[in-house]
């Protein structure tokens, strides 16, 4: 406590303003732009950003476009299209869904491919599991499910009386709900209930003396730690399901369209539960070891959670229906699996129960049940509205559809084999060792200046053809880089998650590069470590 005080400085005299922890942490909203922050280096680097952008795509195009390759003009095309689209996808001077439909369109107008055949992977199975588990998603996060979990897990007895525990109480319960819920919905609905355990803890410090009166409690470690916290567990806990991170459904569909090998639901969440583990491990122990929490124990915390329980009071019919709902569903992405495991993958059972649970019927059933389920049956009103279904995120589906029309159009026009052999060539890499430790930093390093998303539809399709043209099963390598695609932890830029916490103004950048790029390279070391092993011990591509 002392050696605390002293880093704040002395008590102040009686004359000096006390901080109103309540007004600074909780009177505006959860989210704040950068501009709002009135940074202007960050608002500077955005607007030069997406600047830089509206020239810098079209001119790349243009100039890959007319050089004089020695390669068939169908794969020059799609190449110079590609190479446009990536820009747009960094510099973000159009919606990054958008970007890719424009290059989706200039591939058709351009010859490289009818639209037909150009169009045909907006169909695929995947595309639909997004769109059932969004809807899904929707429903938990308006009727209230989800906040009444996070309610649960940290009202547990002995957790809201030490920072340390209801730092790792928070993590793991944005770990679980964000491995079915979109990673930035988990974290802009549980903001409010991390800012309001930080003001608790604040105003304990503050009448115990352990901080000045007129303190800055958006300065605080054991803020910080709680709030990176929250962004940083939903990224790891985004990784255990193939919906819980567009990019586990974007590089799972380019993984499954290059090699033609079906990785289930079952077999995703086996792979990925141990590296989760490990990284959720290693991410609590970088957060309080670089924020350690000013004070260890605290009261206060469980008078908060049992209010806001209170509040919420029992469950209502609707909040019944969808967990109804979303337990049917998850079932139904299980069978397979358990089918696989009881009669063996090479069994009929297996394969009939594999093609009629398909995964993106499954979460359509799942979602289905949402407007079939009454909460007032003489009114005629269902669980959920398609008013409320539309305010899903079409956006990641249009993205998801277009990073797999690419990744199409890349093996299509062998534009995809001519990458991996020049690649090969010019890098000399040729053992999986090696060409999954490129995949997993070239992840990385696009994932921290654009979007996770982003980052896997690049990444995967230019993996895929080079470990091809090495000799080496594409497999690990292109795992790895889904994967890695979501490490993106040092800038508010790399994810929507980072961005709504460093919104919140409590996270310095200082503070979150030097937590992130810890807990980047060790996640990179992590990926490259047990993806192999579990790829073999799950049978994924046997």
């Amino acid at each position: 406590m002392a050696s605390t005080a002293e880093h704040e400085g002395a008590p102040a005299p009686s004359d000096v303003p006390r901080t109103d922890v309540d007004k600074a942490l909780l009177g505006g909203s959860t989210y704040r732009s950068l501009s709002e922050l009135g940074s202007g280096a960050e608002e500077r680097f955005e607007r030069g950003r997406r600047l830089v952008g509206w020239f810098l795509a079209p001119l790349v195009s243009l100039v890959f476009g007319f050089l004089p390759l020695d390669m068939p003009g169908d794969q020059q095309t799609l190449a110079a299209v590609l190479l446009g689209v990536v820009v747009l996808w960094i510099c973000e001077p159009i919606p990054i869904p958008i970007g890719g439909l424009v290059g989706v369109a200039a591939i058709v107008v351009l010859g490289v491919a009818p639209a037909d055949d150009v169009l045909a992977p907006f169909g695929s199975t995947t595309v639909f599991t997004f769109i059932g588990a969004f809807i899904l998603a929707q429903a938990m996060l308006k009727h209230g499910v989800a906040q009444r979990v996070a309610f649960f897990v940290l009202g547990l007895p002995g957790v809201g009386k030490s920072t340390f525990r209801t730092i790792i109480a928070f993590g793991a319960i944005t770990c679980l709900l964000s491995a079915f819920i979109s990673n930035t919905a988990t974290v802009a609905m549980l903001m409010p209930t991390a800012l309001g355990i930080l003001a608790v803890i604040a105003k304990l410090m503050q009448t115990q003396g352990v901080v000045r009166p007129d303190f800055d409690p958006m300065r605080l470690r054991v803020g910080t730690a709680l709030i990176l916290m929250l962004a940083y567990g939903a990224s790891v806990g985004g990784l255990l399901t193939p919906v819980g991170s567009p990019p586990n459904l974007i590089g799972r569909g380019l993984i499954e369209e290059a090699t033609g090998e079906r990785i289930s639901f079952g077999q995703w969440m086996l792979a990925a539960l141990p590296i989760c583990l490990i990284m959720f491990g290693v991410l609590a122990a970088v957060l309080l070891l670089v924020n350690k929490p000013e004070i260890r124990r605290i009261e206060g915390v469980e008078e908060f959670i049992r209010e806001r329980r209170a509040e919420a009071g029992p469950m209502s019919r609707a909040e019944k229906n969808t967990v109804v709902a979303f337990a049917v569903t998850v079932v139904l992405w299980l069978v397979p699996a358990a089918v696989g495991l009881i009669a063996g993958t090479d069994s009929g059972a297996y394969a009939t129960i594999s093609d009629r649970l398909d995964e993106g019927v499954s979460a359509v059933i799942g979602a289905a049940l949402l407007f079939v389920l009454p909460v007032n049956w003489s009114k005629q009103q269902a669980t959920l509205s398609w008013k409320d279904a539309a305010k899903i995120d079409w956006g990641t589906i249009l993205l998801f559809g277009t990073g797999i029309i690419f990744g199409a159009m890349l093996s299509a026009t062998g534009l995809a084999e001519t990458i991996g052999t020049g690649a090969s060539d010019a890098l000399g890499i040729t053992s999986t060792f090696a060409i999954t430790a490129f995949a997993v930093i070239l992840a990385i390093l696009i994932s921290e200046t654009t979007s996770n998303t982003a980052s896997a539809a690049v990444v995967v399709p230019i993996i895929i053809p080079l470990a091809a043209a090495a000799g080496v099963d594409p497999l690990v390598p292109a795992l790895a880089a889904t994967f890695a695609a979501s490490l993106g932890f040092m800038l508010p830029v790399s994810t929507p998650q980072n961005a709504i916490v460093y919104g919140t103004g409590c996270v310095p950048m200082t503070k979150m590069i030097r937590s992130g790029i810890t807990f980047d390279l060790i996640g990179a070391v992590v990926i490259i470590a047990l993806i192999p092993a579990m790829v073999a011990l799950t049978g994924i591509g046997s």
